[in-house]
């Protein structure tokens, strides 16, 4: 079966696209398009003519460009505090030899594979809590489609991980776009979407 006529039980997929280079006009900014779609259920379909689904959704935001380059750096500098909290503990460099030793081992088969990134739990300091939730609110701003009150977060909305934060960098590099398949961001991103 091919990967397009599936879906697994929840995930989002974010694709980029950017107009023509030609340059606005004084007055406007340049703007990129996001395109996602996700399904909230599993979706399996070998028609797409006769394809219906209600657990299926998409749809497009357009987005300045300079927030969207403006936050993935500073999605880039949380991801940089997270790695550094995480080489503080246990856990960590535990997981990092584990994950070196699967990752040679990977290697000497297939060296195009990644290892895997961790899913454990981080505990945040107070200085990279609020950088994130600085960074989440920019993301709240930019994909709620009906707008909402600007009030700052006062917590943060999913499980930070490595993994997590290494899925919400991704989800804004203007080049790739992601597929985000599992966990309590998928879960937020789906909220402001919907």
């Amino acid at each position: 079966e091919s990967r397009a006529a599936t879906a697994s039980d929840k995930e989002i997929n974010i694709q980029w696209y950017i107009p023509s280079l030609a340059k606005p006009s004084n007055h406007t900014e340049t703007k990129v398009l996001l395109l996602y779609a996700y399904n909230t259920n599993p979706v399996k379909m070998s028609d797409i003519s006769v394809f219906s689904s209600t657990a299926a959704f998409s749809g497009y935001l357009w987005i300045p460009m300079a927030r969207i380059i403006s936050l993935r750096e500073k999605l880039s500098d949380l991801k940089e505090q997270v790695e550094i909290l995480m080489q503080g503990s246990k856990s960590f460099s535990t997981s990092v030899a584990t994950s070196f030793l699967e990752q040679n081992e990977t290697l000497k088969i297939s060296p195009s594979n990644k290892p895997k990134l961790s899913n454990a739990k981080v505990d945040l300091d107070e200085k990279t809590e609020e950088i994130a939730k600085g960074c989440l609110f920019e993301v709240r701003e930019l994909l709620s489609v009906v707008p909402a009150l600007p009030s700052p977060l006062t917590e943060i909305p999913f499980d930070v991980t490595l993994q997590s934060i290494t899925n919400l960098e991704d989800m804004f590099d203007l080049a790739n776009g992601c597929i985000i398949t599992e966990g309590s961001l998928l879960d937020w991103i789906i909220s402001l979407l919907h």
